[in-house]
């Protein structure tokens, strides 16, 4: 325990709390953009969940880092080998893609009138919500705990780490959510921002790693041009582009 109160310990403790809310910011963009199909009385508690998921599922496998240690293990080899990482990875970001594809397509074009096999509005429930919050959970689990192995050897920072940065995300989430439903442009950006992460969890799955550092200046930038554009048109008063509301609203 005296370890904990050291210099040193409380560096690591902020510095990966930091990094941990920083790695979560795709989390929260996917969780809101989720919990958004759902009626607004049960938006605040499917974020909730779905970061308390979140929170759970980082220190689970925080607790199992011999299970992670075998993931990076050669499954098969295709030109190079595959590991259960890779394959974690590459689905995940398959589905992401195909998430944040779909959901512009249906935010712009509408849902598709001819489509016989579409899902029925009631059928989206807090319970299916948050099944597919708790698998990319552990998608974007991975990165956080990898990082957390890579920054302190004390699995109790780790997890204090972990329990800060959630409860950080808890308070902000709402907002981050309020704000991004208020402006269909920045719902357009955060969406083509879970295709750039998409893109590079496939990329790390081949093993071509790209620094976070390149793929986090993008966001901002594009944030930053993006916060220019709506103070212009606020000057402006002009009449924001209505998006499609979907068929999931009711």
């Amino acid at each position: 325990m005296n370890q904990l109160l050291t210099g040193e310990a409380a560096i690591a403790l902020v510095t990966l709390t930091v990094l941990e809310i920083v790695l979560g910011i795709d989390n929260i963009v996917f969780i809101s953009i989720l919990a958004g199909k759902l009626p607004a009385n049960q938006r605040p508690r499917a974020q909730t969940l779905g970061l308390a998921l979140a929170m759970i599922s980082r220190i689970l496998l925080l607790f199992s880092l011999t299970w992670i240690m075998r993931l990076t293990q050669p499954l098969f080899t295709v030109g190079r080998d595959f590991s259960g990482r890779d394959l974690i990875l590459g689905i995940g970001g398959l589905f992401l893609i195909w998430k944040a594809t779909k959901e512009i397509h249906e935010r712009l074009e509408g849902p598709d009138s001819g489509d016989t096999t579409r899902t029925a509005p009631n059928s989206i429930t807090m319970s299916g919500v948050l099944i597919q919050i708790a698998l990319l959970d552990i998608v974007f689990s991975l990165d956080s705990v990898i990082t957390a192995v890579g920054m302190s050897d004390q699995i109790v920072i780790m997890v204090l780490a972990v329990i800060l940065a959630v409860t950080f995300m808890m308070f902000t989430a709402r907002a981050v959510s309020s704000f991004i439903d208020r402006h269909p442009s920045v719902k357009m950006l955060a969406l083509s921002f879970l295709i750039l992460v998409g893109v590079t969890l496939i990329a790390e799955s081949f093993d071509q790693h790209i620094p976070k550092g390149y793929v986090y200046f993008a966001m901002a930038f594009s944030i930053f041009v993006e916060m220019l554009n709506l103070r212009a048109s606020a000057r402006k008063a002009t009449e924001p582009v209505h998006l499609r509301p979907g068929a999931y609203h009711t």
